[in-house]
């Protein structure tokens, strides 16, 4: 590795972090051992890319920077084996006249250039060394999976050691003895391989649930990629039971229980990153369901800029988030990502002289510097009461997980009321049905406009795969009802995107990127309400929906609809999509 010393005073000459920082980061590493760049990288104190340009400069290294359309061909990559890539951090990326180009993290780690020797010399080939970034590498390791091959050798396996002694039926789920399965698992054990590789499969194909489910002749495993949900691969039901009992095992459930549903949790660590995983047992007519929550901070923790959130979208969010108090309300469906934003809103907020406090059910994402508790109702540790506990613990910034109920919903109006920054999230069906549910819930109309700020809602839509979304001319059908949404746009919001016709839009293809699907990832589609005199006069005078959506076509708002075709129109997604979901 490259000494502290060397590496600290480059980034020290070019003025990017100041000699405070730098004695920090020292101490640091004196304690931890781990090195200066990993804590920079790890606190994002300084960008990867400009962390690596410096590393070139040092190591006098070609950087390769991965394009972001970039296709690295499979038998390339194949030519250093995954777990050698992933270990060593390096990809193979091109190989012309026997040459291969291989990018690595580390360049001067002598284990990573003598495993790196040991492929060319196996291969005859010479090699263009450069330096990458981690994030890059990351990204395209995920092609290496083939999970059918894996888990074929692992049922080969685990029906060598457990024959299969008697014809399946709807009730051979049972035939494997739990507590002995359960004191013969060694780290050598197919089924503990057969839960990693599972595990490690859904962390890298960017999987949020596994399903795993019972059925008459056979063992089902789904997961749930960008909303939607596949199957990946059938099993044999005979490995039903030893695959439940482990995942028991690891999250302390009862073993023996299976007539009812359980709860739990536990963390793996897949790439050098902590997942946290919820899991959910339920007792089904073939045997116990299990659904497992995939929680990946790389992909929860966001910042703003990362949602999805443009032109005066932005602009009135940034706006809000500095105002000193006030309740920002998040509505959308389950799955709609309110948790996300929620969380990169309090990102932004939580500085070091802030004291932030969440209460949440469960706590999906821990954010470092904040105060995070969950909730539990079966022992009267509701949102309301840990909410009354929070306002004595000087908060500045309170986080409630969700709105469910009056008590809570009045709870964080006094909040509010008495200079706290409130974040929560809340059922409606749009921004301006938000105002009517809380008076539903009972809050008295009067004490709504001082406290709150803005009312957001949300859904989401799958992103089109950058390497293979093809280009093409909008239909008259789908020119009419693009211009239905963005006619009614300001002059403001039409200037800043200039949009002109034919419109050009773009269709799913499908590649190897994106396993054929023709999408990758999800963006959220946003509409803005905030408080104003004008709707707090309304909400005064007598409330009125009519109303309501009239102040909201007056402050100019975007509705889920026409930002979601802004999005189209910029090439993030399909109008099919847009069209579903709003």
């Amino acid at each position: 590795m490259i000494p502290n010393d060397l590496l600290l005073n480059a980034v020290k000459q070019k003025g990017l972090l100041n000699d405070a920082a730098i004695s920090e980061i020292l101490a640091e590493s004196q304690v931890s051992g781990r090195s200066g760049e990993d804590i920079i990288l790890n606190k994002k104190l300084v960008d990867e890319n400009v962390i690596t340009q410096i590393k070139g400069e040092i190591l006098k290294l070609p950087v390769k920077i991965f394009e972001k359309n970039e296709i690295v061909p499979l038998e390339v990559m194949n030519t250093i084996a995954e777990e050698s890539a992933r270990h060593n951090g390096m990809l193979a990326f091109n190989k012309e006249n026997n040459i291969l180009s291989v990018a690595m993290v580390h360049p001067e780690d002598p284990k990573a250039q003598e495993s790196l020797k040991f492929i060319l010399n196996h291969e005859k080939l010479g090699a263009k060394i450069y330096l990458g970034m981690y994030s890059d590498m990351k990204n395209y390791w995920r092609n290496y999976q083939n999970l059918p091959e894996q888990l074929n050798k692992i049922i080969q396996e685990f029906q060598t050691k457990f024959p299969r002694k008697t014809k399946t039926s709807s009730t051979t789920y049972q035939i494997i003895d739990l507590e002995t399965s359960g004191g013969a698992m060694t780290e050598e054990a197919p089924v503990i391989k057969l839960l990693s590789t599972v595990l490690n499969y859904a962390v890298r194909s960017r999987a949020s649930d596994i399903h795993i489910e019972p059925q008459r002749t056979k063992l089902r495993i789904r997961m749930r990629v960008d909303g939607a949900l596949f199957s990946i691969i059938f099993l044999p039901l005979e490995l039903h039971a030893p695959l439940v009992s482990r995942i028991k095992i690891l999250t302390n459930l009862k073993i023996d229980e299976m007539r009812v549903p359980q709860d739990g949790r536990f963390r793996t660590m897949v790439d050098d990153t902590e997942i946290d995983y919820r899991v959910s047992t339920f007792p089904t007519t073939f045997g116990e369901k299990v659904t497992i929550r995939v929680l990946d901070p790389s992909t929860g923790l966001k910042n703003i800029e990362d949602l999805g959130l443009t032109g005066r979208n932005l602009e009135v969010l940034q706006e809000g988030i500095k105002k000193p108090f006030g309740i920002i309300l998040i509505s959308g469906p389950t799955g709609s990502g309110k948790s996300t934003t929620l969380y990169a809103i309090m990102k932004n907020l939580n500085k070091d002289n802030v004291n932030a406090i969440s209460l949440e059910d469960p706590v999906e994402y821990t954010m470092e510097g904040a105060n995070q508790s969950q909730v539990f109702p079966e022992i009267g540790y509701s949102f309301a009461r840990g909410l009354r506990q929070i306002l004595r613990q000087d908060p500045d910034i309170i986080l409630i997980g969700e709105i469910r109920d009056g008590e809570t919903a009045e709870l964080a109006i006094h909040a509010s009321l008495t200079g706290h920054i409130v974040l929560s999230t809340i059922h409606t069906n749009n921004a301006i049905g938000v105002v009517p549910r809380l008076i539903d819930m009972g809050v008295h109309p009067f004490l709504l406009p001082p406290a709150m700020n803005l009312m957001i809602a949300q859904r989401l839509v799958r992103c089109l795969c950058p390497y293979c979304k093809k280009i093409i001319e909008a239909t008259p059908e789908q020119t009419a009802l693009i211009d239905e949404s963005i006619n009614p746009l300001s002059e403001k919001e039409k200037k800043r995107y200039n949009w002109k016709k034919p419109y050009m839009i773009y269709k799913a293809v499908g590649c190897l990127a994106c396993k054929n699907k023709g999408f990758f990832g999800r963006i959220a589609m946003f509409e803005i309400f905030k408080m104003t005199p004008q709707l707090e006069q309304i909400i005064i005078s007598g409330l009125s929906i009519v109303k309501i959506t009239e102040e909201a076509e007056r402050q100019e708002m975007i509705s889920l609809r026409q930002d979601g075709i802004i999005k189209v129109l910029q090439g993030l997604t399909t109008l099919e999509e847009v069209v579903e979901e709003s």
